[in-house]
C-alpha cells in the first residue's frame, strides 16, 4: 500500500495557481447530508472535481456544486487548504480548496442522477 501524506495550510500559503481541486467537504440541505453517486466507482463521495485550465478556483467549486447536485441557489464557505502527496504518484503534491455547502434549493439533473441526501446525523 502506497504511503500518502496529507497537510493543510493556511490560505496565503498556497499560490492560487497550484489548485488543483475545489472540493465541497461538508454539504448539507435541510439538516441531510449530501453525497453523489460516482458513476464509475459506484460509490457515494461528496461533490466536486477538477479545475479547468484557467478557471478560478471558486467558480470550480460552484461549477462542480451545480454539475453533481442540480445546486441553483446555496451559500458556500472556504474552511481551508490540504495537499495530499503519494509516493505511487512520484512524490506529486495535489493542492485543494476545502469548503462548505448549504444548499437551498436543486434542480434534478437528468445528466448525473446521482444525486443522494443521507441523513447521518441532526445538525444543530
Amino acid at each position: 500500500m502506497s504511503e500518502i501524506i496529507v497537510k493543510f495550510h493556511e490560505h496565503e500559503q498556497i499560490p492560487n495557481k497550484l489548485l488543483k481541486f475545489a472540493v465541497i467537504f461538508m454539504a448539507r440541505y435541510k439538516n441531510k447530508w449530501i453525497f453523489c453517486r460516482h458513476k464509475e466507482r459506484n460509490t457515494y463521495e461528496i461533490p466536486g472535481g477538477h479545475r479547468e485550465p484557467d478557471e478560478n478556483i471558486d467558480h470550480t467549486a460552484e461549477r462542480e456544486l451545480a454539475e453533481e447536485t442540480g445546486a441553483v441557489q446555496f451559500s458556500i464557505e472556504p474552511i481551508c487548504f490540504y495537499s495530499v502527496t503519494s509516493k505511487a504518484k512520484q512524490h506529486m503534491e495535489n493542492y485543494t480548496l476545502l469548503r462548505f455547502m448549504n444548499l437551498i434549493h436543486y434542480r434534478l439533473n437528468r445528466k448525473w442522477l446521482v444525486f443522494i441526501i443521507m441523513t447521518l446525523c441532526r445538525m444543530s
